[in-house]
């Protein structure tokens, strides 16, 4: 009887943790911010090498059109979602 009003207690705190927003156990990481995002609308992303062999750089890279919820991104004239680790890393 004990454990079966512990584990209500513990769902129920779950629960309302999830429903303001906070971190749960499931959570392996807290929320992005903006700061945090890999890229954004307007800058210019450059496809591997690999990914588009023969091209040179001018012709593998692309304006980001959006970004979405998932960190994937949609570009002008390319079709699809695409995934960072698809990018070339910025140069510093």
């Amino acid at each position: 009887m004990a454990g079966a009003v512990g584990t209500t207690f513990l769902l129920r705190r779950r629960g309302e943790r999830k429903a303001q927003g906070g971190l749960t156990t499931d959570d392996h990481a807290p929320r992005s911010t903006a700061a945090d995002r890999w890229a954004r609308p307007g800058m210019e992303a450059t496809f591997r090498a690999e990914l588009m062999p023969g091209r040179s750089r001018t012709e593998r890279t692309f304006r980001v059109a959006r970004l979405l919820p998932s960190g994937r991104v949609t570009l002008d004239g390319v079709a699809g979602e695409h995934a960072e680790s698809e990018f070339e890393q910025i140069r510093k």
